[in-house]
């Protein structure tokens, strides 16, 4: 004969594994209605693709210290703080490839952020649209450039001209590394003065892609 105990004990347990399969059941419920309520959510297109736009990089030349125009076809956002952060990218990632005629690591991770503001100049009322750009580069792409005077002042030049060649507003263009003003870009180049777009070298007829 089963001791009362026992037979209170089996019900006590019986009642808690169906308490627990009730509980597993309305889960699984909750879950699956929540995996259908985010497939209902989902997009059911894929994001718009930034079209494809011609854009002038200045490229500099260590060979003869010039600036030789090349024409790409990139995927260009529509604002332009972005635009000039993918084309001063795409730049530099000409500089880092292994056939550079200006050969400079780090490529378009370089360069952190562009952005574009009324420059001062403005206020004069000879071009009322003028912008000025501020290019903010990462401390590793400063510490790994190349020392010298005339490497840093190509980098610098060829950002100003392709800034101006794809934004003809940008007018002057200042330089930050890491958010913040620098002496210089690799020991010699002074990035604490305002560059004007029209101080770069010579550019001379290039390639287009």
């Amino acid at each position: 004969m089963i001791p009362r105990y026992q037979k209170i004990l089996f019900f006590v347990l019986l009642a808690l594994a169906l308490g627990m399969g009730g509980l597993l059941w309305h889960l699984r419920q909750r879950a699956h209605e929540r995996l259908l309520a985010g497939e209902d959510s989902a997009p059911t297109q894929a994001p718009a693709v930034a079209p494809t736009e011609q854009a002038t990089l200045e490229v500099a030349n260590d060979m003869d210290g010039s600036l030789v125009s090349e024409v790409q076809a990139l995927p260009l956002p529509a604002d332009p703080g972005q635009r000039a952060r993918l084309i001063v990218g795409r730049l530099l990632d000409l500089y880092a490839q292994a056939d550079a005629m200006h050969p400079v690591t780090g490529g378009a991770p370089g360069v952190a952020q562009v952005f574009l503001m009324p420059a001062p100049d403005a206020k004069d009322g000879s071009d009322p649209n003028a912008q000025m750009a501020v290019v903010n580069l990462t401390a590793a792409f400063a510490s790994s450039h190349p020392s010298g005077l005339e490497s840093e002042m190509l980098t610098v030049s060829s950002i100003c001209a392709t800034l101006h060649a794809n934004l003809p507003h940008v007018t002057e263009v200042r330089f930050l590394v890491n958010g913040e003003q620098r002496a210089n870009l690799a020991g010699h180049v002074d990035l604490t003065r305002t560059y004007l777009t029209t101080d770069s070298p010579a550019t001379t007829g290039g390639s287009t892609q």
